[in-house]
Parts: structure tokens; sequence; C-alpha cells
């Protein structure tokens, strides 16, 4: 009898588990999402990292712990998985060819030579963000995902107050990486 009680104790307590995953999936998908796919270019790669991403919550989420932060935990792997996915040249240039073609294909534009000037700005764009320091290019990913400041701040366990002129530098460190990557192209 005891055996049966401790064996649906431990079939509720999955249950439950498996619901506040499933809520907490829901609740933070499509921002995990749009993070990834303005990061990755690559809808198809964006929704494979946020899947992982979930998959690692899944397996390390620290049940019923004061203070953690879901979603800060979240957006931080989902930026390390996408940097560290950008960062791979042979990856990198397969899914920036396939974004091209999926540009071309769905594209309102009818002249392709501004169609692919804007994809070799994207792609100038994401090496440069691979090439800066990784803290700076994901506090930029973060914001231009549409983030608060506060928001930002959890994701990255960093002051609210910080992010203002955190952000200044990294934009500086963009830009100098963005020129420089620039001029080798010439």
């Amino acid at each position: 009898m005891k055996k049966r009680k401790t064996e649906l104790l431990k079939t509720s307590e999955a249950e439950s588990d498996s619901r506040e995953f499933e809520s907490v999936f829901r609740e933070y998908w499509a921002y995990v999402y749009r993070i990834l796919k303005r990061l990755v270019g690559d809808p198809a790669e964006a929704e494979d990292l946020a899947l992982e991403t979930f998959f690692r919550l899944y397996q390390h989420h620290p049940r019923k712990v004061d203070g953690f932060q879901t979603g800060g935990w979240l957006y931080r792997v989902a930026t390390n998985l996408g940097l560290r996915s950008i960062r791979s040249f042979k990856r990198r240039e397969r899914y920036e060819i396939e974004a091209g073609r999926f540009a071309l294909e769905e594209s309102p534009e009818a002249r392709p030579t501004v169609i692919h000037e804007q994809a070799e700005e994207q792609a100038l764009a994401r090496r440069a963000l691979a090439k800066m320091n990784e803290r700076q290019s994901q506090l930029l990913v973060l914001r231009y995902s549409g983030l608060s400041y506060k928001e930002i701040a959890a994701s990255l366990g960093l002051s609210p107050t910080s992010i203002g002129p955190l952000l200044v530098r990294a934009e500086r460190e963009f830009e100098e990486c963005y020129r420089v990557l620039t001029r080798e192209e010439l």
C-alpha cells in the first residue's frame, strides 16, 4: 500500500512538472525564437536552437528555487547557442545562402541588387557580432530583439541602471568591428 502511494505521488509530481514546463514553454517560446531568428537569420536554425534552449531548460531547470529567473536563463542560453552557431563558418555560410534564397523568394522587392545588398549588410552585421566580446554582442542582440533594459538586466544578471552605458559601449564596439569588416570587403 505504501509503495502504491509513493508511485502515485511521483506520478503526480511528474504531471505537475510537465504542466509547469508547458506553461513556461508557451510563455517564452515567441521571445526565444525571435531572438534566435534575428541572431542567426535562418528561421529553421532559429527554431532548432529554440528547441535546444527549451530542452536544456527541461533537463536542468531547478525546480522551485527562489530567485531563479527563468526568462533570463532562457535568453542567456538562447543567445549563447545563437552566437556559437554564427561563429561556425561552414554553418554560417550555408545559412546565409539559404537566407538569401528565402529573401529572394519572399521579398516584395523586385530589384535583386537591393536584396543582395541587404543580405550582404546583414551577413556583415552578423560577422561583426561574432567578432565582438560575447557579453557586448548579447547586449545588442537582446536590445534589438525588443527587450527592455529591465529584461536585459535580468537575462544577463546585471543591474538595470548599468544597461544604458553598457549598450553605448557595445554599440561603439559593433561600429568599430563593422567598419573594419567593411574595409576588408573593399
